[in-house]
């Protein structure tokens, strides 16, 4: 997995040691309560925290996408982005942004005006139809996640003839029909969590790197998930030690973006991990 790239602003991004990517969510009902950041004190602190700590990307989300989680209108989801965007792009105009949205208005208004870096789409494209079009028209880096049935129902939808089988083919007819539209960036996400049960999960992390096959980037999400906390038997706020021995796991798998909650724990994973490979094909 070494030597990954991609354009972003025109220049080549490097995949190599992984990059970390912090999440701001702009929501109030996100699962981790630290993670919620509702006012422009709170919005600049924590992306001031996150950039201080070393992450490469800003991933911000005006919908949870929890399991269960709530309905957000449009509008809704524009007015919360805006609000962060805005001050987000004043305070910090060179980071790199993601914007966590499965709606093609969204994903273009957000690029149109505040130039965002990478959309970040749960549902690769199913729950709207003109999003993988809109991708090849704005030229951005995109992240497709494998879920099934939507951010309500996901959980209904954990029967598969075969896990890896199934995931395969969802993600092979998606890049071919990207493939087709012209779009070249595209980063793989497993959806640890999204209509999976805990079992399946862990599946998932121990084959990891089958998802080699598609020679593309992969991002993983598992931070402080339930599928650490159930098997730990602890709450949120006590997940960091699983989360970060499941990052390193994952980076050690050919993991190429962590997406997290807490970004100077993921960058010590990659430093020692990325340490520990060099140190490998060097001998």
């Amino acid at each position: 997995m070494f030597g990954k790239t991609m354009q972003v602003r025109g220049n080549l991004l490097e995949l190599s040691p992984a990059l970390v990517m912090g999440i701001v969510n702009l929501t109030p009902d996100s699962f981790f309560a630290a993670s919620r950041q509702l006012t422009e004190a709170s919005i600049l602190e924590k992306v001031h925290q996150h950039i201080a700590e070393g992450a490469d990307i800003i991933d911000l989300g005006g919908y949870s996408s929890r399991p269960g989680a709530d309905f957000v209108s449009e509008e809704e989801e524009k007015k919360r982005l805006d609000f962060g965007l805005s001050i987000i792009r004043r305070a910090y105009p060179e980071v790199l942004i993601s914007v966590d949205t499965f709606r093609s208005n969204i994903a273009r208004h957000c690029f149109d005006k505040y130039r965002i870096d990478f959309v970040n789409d749960i549902s690769a494209g199913v729950l709207d139809g003109n999003m993988f079009s809109t991708i090849a028209e704005l030229k951005i880096p995109y992240i497709m996640m494998h879920m099934r049935g939507t951010v309500e129902n996901m959980m209904d939808f954990t029967h598969y003839e075969h896990l890896f089988s199934d995931i395969f083919l969802y993600f092979s007819k998606k890049i071919s029909e990207l493939r087709q539209m012209g779009v070249s960036d595209i980063i793989l996400d497993p959806g640890f969590g999204f209509s999976k049960t805990m079992d399946q999960n862990y599946i998932l992390m121990s084959k990891l790197e089958s998802f080699d096959i598609f020679d593309l980037p992969l991002l993983i999400g598992v931070s402080r998930k339930k599928m650490i906390r159930n098997l730990l038997h602890c709450e949120v706020e006590d997940s960091l030690s699983g989360t970060t021995v499941l990052h390193s796991m994952a980076l050690m798998k050919g993991a190429n973006i962590l997406r997290v909650h807490d970004v100077r724990a993921a960058k010590e994973a990659v430093l020692l991990v990325h340490t520990t490979k060099q140190m490998e094909h060097a001998n």
